[in-house]
């Protein structure tokens, strides 16, 4: 893959990711709190907060995906796998920028 384009879908991710992720930070109410809160409320506000942090998890997780493949892309392997060395498919690299196996290698490496 061009380079000029690799680095172009990773900045796509990354900005996508940054941008989820400022989204997930807690929006400030002008409201009062009260202590008066159902605990139905209470539960659903939890059970959103926990929710969030698992979303929040898996976000920074891809984000370190990006930076990992920006390594990459800076040492010269990008698009290839850092298992066998083999070149990803570009098809493959359109879909995931941040893909570090071919998707038969993936496959075999998820089970």
């Amino acid at each position: 893959m061009d380079p000029e384009r690799a680095r172009k879908l990773l900045s796509r991710e990354r900005e996508r990711i940054t941008k989820d992720i400022r989204d997930l930070a807690p929006i400030e109410s002008d409201e009062p709190t009260t202590t008066d809160q159902h605990m139905a409320d209470q539960a659903s506000d939890v059970y959103e907060a926990e929710l969030d942090e698992g979303f929040s998890d898996d976000l920074r997780v891809e984000l370190a995906a990006v930076e990992r493949a920006e390594q990459r892309l800076a040492a010269g392997a990008y698009g290839l796998s850092i298992e066998s060395g083999e070149p990803i498919p570009d098809e493959r690299l359109e879909a995931e920028p941040t893909a570090e196996r071919t998707a038969e290698e993936q496959a075999r490496f998820e089970r």
